[in-house]
Order: structure tokens, then sequence, then C-alpha cells
């Protein structure tokens, strides 16, 4: 079962995947320094991100935990950003990635060991 979470949701589950278990207050109080949310904007995503199955509340003080992989996600919104931007085409979003600013060495470097391993 894939999940889908939104941007605001995902600011949520940073933080778990950031900071490991933390009640929901503690969640909260780090979005609004961050972001200036209300503490209850901040509940509700949790709760949603409950719903969906991507945290799981733990008593006693509402502590949160994360049931999804950070990289779980990242590979699922990669896969859709290429099927909606890139026509499937992974290629096509590697070559837009690459071809977008001047790469450091290090950088191509890191690339070119990517490409080799995958050969």
């Amino acid at each position: 079962m894939e999940v889908k979470l939104f941007d605001s949701e995902l600011k949520v589950m940073d933080v778990l995947w950031k900071e490991g278990d933390k009640p929901a207050k503690y969640i909260a109080n780090v979005l609004t320094e961050q972001f200036g949310w209300n503490v209850n904007t901040t509940y509700t995503l949790i709760k949603r991100c409950i719903k969906k199955g991507a945290i799981e509340r733990i008593e006693p003080n509402f502590v949160c935990h994360s049931l999804i992989p950070k990289e779980k996600v990242q590979e699922a919104e990669t896969n859709e950003l290429i099927n909606k931007i890139y026509d499937g085409s992974a290629d096509k979003l590697f070559a837009a990635l690459i071809g977008r600013k001047k790469l450091s060495d290090e950088q191509i470097k890191k690339l070119k060991k990517i490409v080799g391993n995958l050969e």
C-alpha cells in the first residue's frame, strides 16, 4: 500500500525522520517555530498522517512514531515526478537535473559512480 502525503504532512514526517519518536506537542512547537503554524494545525496534520497509516500514536503523552521510512516516500515522490513530468522516462529527469547548473568535479564523480553501479 502506498501512502500519498501532502507537502504539509511531509513537514510533520520530516521532524520524525530527523529526530525519531517525539510527542505531538514537541512536533507542534518545532513547526510553529519553523513556519509559524498554529498548534491546532499541526495536530490536525498529525491526525491525518495517523489516518493514512504514516504515523502511529503511542500513549502516554501522544508520542508519534513514523511508520514509513523517508526513503520509501522519496522513491514514491520521484516515481510520481518521473511519470507526471518526464513521460515515465528517468533519463529525461536525469538530463534535466544535470543540465540545470554547473556541477562541481566532486558532484560529477558521484554521478559517474552512481551510473557505474547501475550497469
